[in-house]
């Protein structure tokens, strides 16, 4: 602020100098012919105009404020001495370029302001009337003495009040200027500070307005685009530099009719529109819908200036929609479907032991004992069925604690080992880059996803066996560990993993399509990433991400960079 300042008064105040040294160049080189009594003085004052000159215009930065300062007082005093001499030798009391010394006064105020401009009225008017008494002294043969007032006490009144009205003159000129100097500096101050908030105020609604997440345009009374921001560019496809100031008709007439229409009736019938729904096109061709609200951008009187349409691309909003439509769907389906599961599977089980009573009980051969051996599997496989479905309903409330999930997957292997889809022929390693790795989540929930995905793997190996791998890393960050389970089994095909996690859906004789429901249903429920990596005949690998905590470690987390830890079973 006070750079700028100085720079306004530097636009005034060197040529105002430069102007009064052109005026005393005039007089004293063109008028009086450059007498020898004025060589000196004269030119140490115009040396003193170039120095000074020099110095404003190229000490910006006010490196040399003082010797600046120094400078400026040497020539006002320099400037005096010649208009002195000039008064001296062109009449004393009926010079006519006694007038010099305002020109001099009205400048100073630019630089000392209202004190400076009444010292500088002080000097000349002790000069003004040194040189007339010096003059009249002189012609008078009278003695000169300040001792001596007898000469100032028979001094005519004519001499006498021309003196004190040039006095007076000076220093009425010094206040009036000095006054204005100073109220001017005042109001350049505050009108500095008023600008800069307004600059500031500007900045910050434009940038405001510029990065909303919804899109905004500004359009005046005859359609014309004024203002258009970037969430705009990004859903429309236009760029701000392509359509400010164009007519808004014609700039969506081709790939949105229905927007340029919503905004010529906001500007012809100047009624705001809440909210509406409109679908656009975007230059892919794509059809995505909007949300549209107008505002009236009003002016003085209450008289319509325009319109603020704001819009924001509801595609995800839509999608979300149908997500939540389907969710509250599936829900209710899921709560009645567990209500008949529980509801069959009690009649179920007295089926089911009643048959095996039979089974027990009759002698029978034949076809009727293969039928009654199809009754027992197959009931105990609903009962399998129900059983898992119903475990899949209940995935709801976690209990988060501090699971150490090294010890998860050893107590999972040793469940493992022992489950009817394990083969002597599967070898099964777990490879940890830290004995005890804690993670959050619910134990038996962890537990469970772990079991899960190590049947779905020994089942994809099946008899002919294979390799199973449990990998503990850590993860891209301290508050992550990643764990990877890879079989080196047929994989999946893509087409297939599309569909692995749907309830129901499996590809094997005799799996009940839940497993990798449940894994799903788990992970959705503790908050966890987990992806599939697969590929017919390479093998199948899934990753998870688990939260954790370096505090929780051992000793801080300190050993984290130990090598790797191996359990085998």
């Amino acid at each position: 602020m006070e750079h700028t300042q100085r720079k306004e008064q530097l636009a005034w105040f060197i040529p105002l100098r430069l102007a009064t040294f052109v005026i005393l160049f005039a007089v004293v080189v063109l008028w009086m012919g450059n007498p020898k009594f004025l060589h000196l003085p004269f030119f140490s004052y115009a040396v003193f105009t170039l120095v000074f000159t020099l110095f404003l215009a190229f000490d910006k930065k006010q490196r040399y404020k003082q010797i600046t300062q120094l400078i400026v007082a040497l020539h006002f005093i320099f400037e005096l001495i010649t208009e002195t001499g000039i008064i001296y030798a062109t009449g004393q009391i009926n010079s006519p370029f006694s007038a010099l010394y305002l020109l001099t006064i009205v400048s100073s105020a630019m630089t000392y302001r209202l004190f400076g401009t009444l010292v500088l009225a002080t000097l000349s008017s002790a000069v003004y009337a040194a040189t007339i008494w010096l003059g009249i002294s002189q012609a008078g043969s009278a003695d000169f003495s300040i001792a001596s007032l007898q000469f100032i006490l028979k001094l005519p009144d004519r001499i006498f009040y021309s003196v004190f009205l040039h006095i007076l003159m000076f220093y009425l000129t010094a206040f009036m200027s000095g006054y204005l100097a100073e109220r001017l500096r005042k109001q350049g101050l505050q009108l500095a500070d008023t600008s800069q908030a307004l600059r500031r105020a500007k900045l910050e609604t434009d940038d405001i307005l510029l990065h909303l997440n919804s899109g905004l345009l500004t359009i005046d009374a005859e359609g014309h685009i004024v203002f258009f921001n970037r969430t705009a560019e990004r859903i429309l496809g236009y760029r701000e530099e392509e359509v400010k100031g164009r007519l808004c008709e014609k700039v969506f007439a081709d790939r949105m009719p229905n927007l340029a229409t919503c905004l010529m009736d906001g500007i012809r019938s100047r009624e705001a529109h809440i909210r509406r729904e409109i679908e656009i096109t975007t230059p892919t061709g794509a059809k995505i819908p909007i949300g549209l609200s107008i505002s009236i951008l009003t002016g003085e009187n209450y008289s319509a200036r325009g319109v603020i349409p704001i819009f924001s691309d509801l595609t995800e909003a839509k999608i979300l929609e149908v997500k939540m439509r389907t969710a509250d769907r599936l829900a209710a389906i899921g709560e009645l479907s567990a209500a008949i599961a529980h509801e069959i599977r009690n009649p179920l089980t007295a089926i089911s032991g009643s048959v095996e009573v039979l089974n027990k009980d009759l002698q029978l051969t034949g076809e009727n004992q293969r039928l009654m051996e199809l009754i027992v599997k197959e009931s105990h496989r609903l009962s399998k069925i129900l059983s898992e479905f119903l475990h899949y309903t209940k995935i709801d409330r976690p209990v988060y604690v501090n699971v150490d999930l090294c010890h998860a997957i050893s107590d999972t292997l040793q469940i493992l080992y022992h489950h009817e889809s394990f083969h002597p022929t599967v070898r099964v390693t777990f490879e940890s880059f830290n004995p005890v790795v804690y993670v959050v989540g619910d134990e038996d929930l962890v537990k469970q996803l772990l079991l899960n995905l190590a049947v779905n793997a020994c089942e994809a190996l099946g008899e002919k066996g294979g390799e199973i791998r449990f990998i503990l890393t850590p993860g891209s960050d301290e508050e992550h560990v990643t764990l990877m389970i890879e079989d080196n089994g047929p994989g999946i095909p893509e087409q297939v993993q599309k569909k692995i996690f749907q309830p129901f859906y499996s590809t094997k004789k005799l799996g009940t399509g839940l497993g990798l429901a449940i894994v799903h249903r788990i992970c959705t429920s503790l908050k966890l990433n987990i992806r599939v990596i697969s590929s017919p005949g390479a093998g199948t690998m899934f990753e998870i991400h688990f939260r954790t905590f370096a505090q929780d470690y051992p000793d801080g987390g300190a050993q984290q960079q130990d090598f790797p830890h191996s359990v085998h079973i």
